[in-house]
């Protein structure tokens, strides 16, 4: 049910795209077929750019410069090979003698550029993220064991089994019952990704079980005698999602 309303969301969105692409002269097949080329840019930046690098501020700036500059950059390069299939659909052999008299005029300029792009992409990314956090919410998934590999070994827990887990620098560490701890290089974000919605984002550095919160004072939350900080960005979604 997720996986066909998910689809639906992409579905929809080409549509919304091609009655905004068929102001620019395209027929509506051919603007649904402009438009399907956002949807590999919207995904490669849902997919990459919460695994851009998190060792420091200036790293993770700099990685997402170069994903987002390489996404723009074949965004544009599908745009303008889009737009000569379906110039080549519309004349035939003769389309070539029509790319060498007009010499790319016409070409809807707002196709190459790169901030339309990436303020379509931005919109369709962030939409989809919060529609699926939505379908989680509404159809939360029977949570399994998570598969992941500490020094060299793979480790399985069950969701129940994991108390937090804390980031620190290019480590994270996952905190279990019984005291365990297990080093990973798994940046926090993609954890919060894999986890949500069962655990909570309380701090830059730490991600929490729900279900392990014994407590919440003012700014610190409580895993049985763990006390772990709230940050002030955290804060407001800390206090709505526990109820507060």
């Amino acid at each position: 049910m997720k996986r066909l309303l998910t689809i639906t969301y992409w579905i929809v969105s080409i549509l919304l795209m091609a009655t905004v692409l068929t102001s620019l002269g395209y027929r509506f097949p051919e603007a649904v077929f402009i438009g399907t080329m956002f949807l590999p840019g919207a995904l490669a930046a849902k997919f990459f750019l919460p695994k851009a690098s998190r060792k420091d501020r200036k790293s993770e700036v700099k990685d997402a410069c170069f994903i987002v500059s390489g996404i723009l950059l074949t965004e544009i390069l599908l745009f303008i090979i889009a737009h000569y299939f379906v110039l080549y659909f519309r004349e035939g052999p003769n389309v070539w003698g029509v790319i060498a008299k007009n010499d790319f005029d016409d070409l809807p300029k707002v196709l190459i550029n790169p901030v339309f792009i990436a303020l379509i992409l931005t919109v369709l990314a962030v939409g989809s993220h919060y529609f699926e956090s939505w379908l989680d919410r509404k159809h939360p998934a029977k949570p399994g064991p998570i598969t992941f590999t500490s020094e060299r070994k793979p480790v399985t827990l069950a969701l129940e089994e994991i108390l937090y887990v804390e980031s620190n620098d290019s480590v994270t560490t996952v905190v279990a019952t019984e005291g365990r701890h297990f080093r990973n290089k798994t940046p926090i974000s993609q954890w919060e990704a894999i986890l949500d919605p069962y655990f909570i984002r309380i701090h830059r550095s730490y991600l929490v079980n729900r279900a392990a919160v014994t407590g919440v004072d003012v700014d610190i939350l409580y895993v049985g005698d763990i006390q772990l900080p709230i940050s002030r960005k955290y804060k407001d979604k800390v206090t709505e999602s526990m109820g507060l």
